[in-house]
């Protein structure tokens, strides 16, 4: 960053995390905790504070001395925007506290391979009732983020205050950039000829009859015949899943099927498939599939090749057809560039700018002799399922190691210029509303530096 802002309080990364996971106090529990904070009916216990500097010590390691009176300074912030909320009587609904809810148990689930019996064994509490449990904390934090973004839904920034921002650094405290390059891509995957996808079918189609006439064991075939190496290994299972998980012709399939049933054959981009329902759990789903992927031949890659080739030289010779309107046209709408006009986003920074040192090694030679603006000839590569796809290249930009600058760094300097504007306004807007609500803190936190202005309105009531 380009500076050292005041503790942007209700942008710090803890935000309730650790409260997520430790909400199940019992109450009888919370009568033997201790209160730290008040705010209006909002209660900020001890334990609170605690589990996210557990939490904080398991991400950070080492702390600040004074991590305590940081983390308590930062729930005051966030129950106050809590509190208004509530007098403002901001509305969320029950799909939204419960779409957070699954994707949290979700992603626990996933790290235990979806074992429910693991899940109950570590937490002692069923999935069902782990749910109830974070239910409170997540509309909190709803109704927090609410709150937040219409305190500075109005806020913007202009050009003029994006200079005043980097007049203000000091010029030996400016960051330097290493060379980097902006990207933009388009990706195309071969198309199998139709006589290899007829091929395909009708090898599944005799697969699929050997089961039905029971002939052979559903495993048994897959591990033998389904292209889905993975789950060949296991008999074509694939496991307990949530919706979202597959792709969407896949889904539409298996969620319409009764534990048991076998699907008639199907296609999805992969190939061909038809999947056996084995339980269902809610939006869970225990399925086995067997697949069969269409043979690309040597023409067809070539054709790809052809394609992208084409298409490489029409928007070099053609200002009627710009890159981004070709990426609509023939990019391929899964890869996350299609959305954002072909440019390729950093998956370290989130951004589209990536130093030499994080490409990988193919791009990194792709790139080395382009000229900006210029388009390099197709590539091969694969996903990570093995599927082979060709890809064109486009360099945007290229800047060499500098400090930063207004020219070539606008971007970055007035991200960092508006969330300092940002910080000032919640803060002006939390010291507003401290003066108009009940606000006390615990005598053990009277010591923090960061504490004085909650404390002087402590007795104060609207």
């Amino acid at each position: 960053m380009f500076m050292t802002t005041p503790m942007f309080r209700l942008l710090l990364s803890l935000c309730f995390v650790a409260l997520l996971y430790t909400s199940g106090l019992t109450q009888e529990k919370r009568l033997i905790d201790k209160v730290a904070g008040t705010v209006g009916a909002e209660v900020i216990l001890l334990s609170d504070i605690e589990s996210q500097l557990a939490y904080m010590k398991a991400q950070r390691g080492s702390l600040p001395p004074d991590a305590r009176c940081m983390i308590l300074d930062n729930l005051l912030g966030q129950n106050l925007l809590l509190h208004q909320a509530r007098l403002d009587s901001i509305q969320i609904t029950e799909d939204e506290v419960e779409a957070q809810i699954s994707a949290r148990v979700d992603r626990i689930l996933a790290l235990m391979n979806n074992d429910y019996q693991q899940f109950e064994d570590y937490y002692g509490k069923t999935v069902s009732e782990i749910r109830g449990e974070f239910r409170e904390p997540i509309q909190n934090q709803i109704l927090i983020d609410r709150m937040q973004s219409k305190v500075l839904s109005s806020i913007t920034i202009t050009p003029a205050e994006v200079k005043s921002f980097f007049n203000r650094v000091p010029k030996d405290s400016l960051p330097y950039f290493n060379s980097e390059v902006e990207l933009a891509e388009i990706i195309y995957y071969p198309k199998v000829n139709p006589a290899k996808m007829q091929e395909a079918y009708v090898e599944l189609s005799r697969i699929r009859k050997m089961i039905t006439d029971d002939q052979i064991e559903f495993a048994e075939v897959a591990s033998k015949y389904s292209d889905d190496i993975g789950s060949a290994r296991v008999g074509g299972d694939l496991g307990w899943q949530k919706r979202g998980t597959f792709v969407p012709e896949f889904e539409s399939v298996a969620y319409n099927l009764e534990p048991g049933e076998l699907s008639e054959i199907f296609e999805t981009p992969f190939g061909y498939h038809f999947v056996q329902l084995l339980d269902r759990r809610g939006n869970m789903l225990h399925t086995r599939h067997i697949l069969i992927t269409p043979e690309i031949e040597k023409a067809d890659l070539d054709l790809a090749v052809h394609v992208l080739d084409s298409l490489r030289h029409a928007i070099s010779r053609d200002s009627l057809l710009s890159f981004e309107e070709a990426v609509k046209a023939h990019g391929d709408e899964n890869v996350t560039s299609y959305n954002n006009g072909g440019r390729m986003l950093n998956p370290k920074t989130g951004n589209t700018f990536f130093e030499i040192g994080d490409l990988d090694h193919r791009l990194f030679f792709v790139i080395d002799t382009l000229q900006v603006n210029q388009i390099s000839a197709p590539i091969a590569s694969q996903d990570p399922t093995g599927k082979v796809s060709y890809q064109i290249i486009k360099l945007l930009s290229r800047s060499k190691p500098h400090k930063a600058s207004l020219k070539t760094d606008y971007s970055r300097i007035r991200e960092a210029a508006l969330s300092e504007k940002k910080n000032a306004h919640l803060n002006k807007w939390i010291e507003s509303h401290i003066n108009q609500t009940f606000i006390e803190v615990d005598s053990a936190f009277h010591g923090c530096p960061n504490m004085d202005q909650w404390i002087t309105t402590s007795d104060v009531r609207p």
